[in-house]
């Protein structure tokens, strides 16, 4: 197999001196326009995104003018790009967003499942609680796709299914946000039954450097700005401002969004997929971008800790922030190896070595 097909080495495992397991990932940095700053592996891997595409897909609700016309407030715009730990809050507000909406949590094409949370977890195995759809990771964005649905005046029954007037719009709003014609993003169907898009990795990182630079550019501009520039900043300051509620207690979304307070925006995707919007600063200027900057990770075999610690060794390597802020990831960057004994028996070791790709001139 060629090194596209298979991928370098990330991060490897060790137990003693004995390598346990190797991690394959990608990885691509970009600034607003798209103009690749740093990769490793293949920066135009087509990625199944998964919920790191929740942002662009409250978008497009956003873009129906639901918020509005339903009262969600940036609380429930956090929501909407969530993978939350359904925390009694977390059902609560969803419960709320439903309301607002007129509609009811039967209407809800998403299922229960075992939270995100071990905390939460235990609690339900102490109350022998069965969740149903309202408890749903995905539960904010089901209740943000069921008022966009009613704001466009389509019927909420069938609103997750592809060819659904709001799921055809959510495809294009994606796609466009992403710099990509229509038909360059491919569609499966997610964990929670919503569509779900694959496109290449480096489309991912300019996805998030697009969050961010919109809110650099709403932040200084006293002129007018354009409706989706503004949609993508609020999007940028939701989940700024209430990282709680796009993870949970404990989860790197909220730790990470928590330690950098407003400098950086992050989200997970199931099975190994990152990615983060950083607004200009002078960290960013010293790596080379014009403005802000995207990262984007995807670790081959999914490994939501090895995600988790690549993303932080990377803002390590790029020194993001101050080291008081990265520290707040150590427990995620240096993950600890004991057994049950309480002897540390094994380490977590990275071959990052990216490759920087230089502005060509013209």
């Amino acid at each position: 197999m060629t090194l596209r097909e298979t991928g370098p080495v990330a991060a490897t495992v060790y137990r003693g001196e004995a390598i346990e397991n190797t991690h394959i990932a990608h990885v691509a940095v970009v600034q607003a326009d798209g103009r690749l700053l740093y990769s490793f592996g293949d920066p135009l891997r087509i990625t199944l995104v998964r919920s790191a595409a929740k942002p662009a897909q409250a978008l497009a609700v956003l873009e129906t003018g639901a918020l509005e016309r339903f009262g969600f407030d940036d609380t429930d715009l956090a929501l909407m790009c969530a993978s939350h730990s359904s925390e009694a809050r977390h059902i609560e507000r969803a419960r709320q967003m439903l309301a607002k909406a007129q509609v009811s949590e039967t209407d809800l094409r998403c299922g229960g499942h075992p939270p995100l949370s071990d905390a939460v977890y235990v609690d339900w195995l102490k109350r022998d609680f069965k969740p149903d759809a309202v408890c749903s990771n995905c539960s904010g964005k089901h209740a943000g796709m069921l008022a966009g649905a009613r704001s466009i005046g389509a019927a909420i029954r069938g609103y997750e299914l592809p060819e659904h007037p709001l799921q055809v719009r959510v495809k294009h709003t994606v796609a466009d946000v992403c710099d990509l014609p229509d038909d360059a993003v491919q569609w499966s169907i997610d964990g929670c039954n919503l569509p779900t898009p694959a496109f290449p990795l480096d489309r991912l990182a300019r996805l998030f450097a697009k969050l961010a630079a919109a809110e650099d550019e709403t932040s200084a501009s006293s002129s007018s700005i354009s409706p989706r520039t503004a949609a993508l900043a609020r999007i940028y300051r939701a989940m700024a401002a209430h990282p709680e509620w796009v993870a949970g207690e404990g989860r790197f979304c909220t730790t990470l969004m928590r330690a950098f307070d407003g400098a950086l925006i992050g989200k997970v995707g199931a099975d190994g997929s990152y990615a983060i919007g950083v607004r200009a600063s002078r960290q960013t200027a010293q790596l080379g971008a014009d403005g802000a900057l995207g990262i984007a990770v995807k670790v081959e075999d999914g490994n939501i800790g090895v995600l988790y610690a690549t993303v932080a060794e990377l803002l390590a390597r790029f020194e993001m922030g101050s080291p008081e802020q990265r520290a707040q990831l150590g427990a995620f960057h240096a993950p600890p190896m004991f057994n049950t004994m309480g002897i540390e028996i094994g380490h977590l070791a990275f071959s990052l070595a990216l490759e920087a790709h230089p502005r060509r001139e013209a």
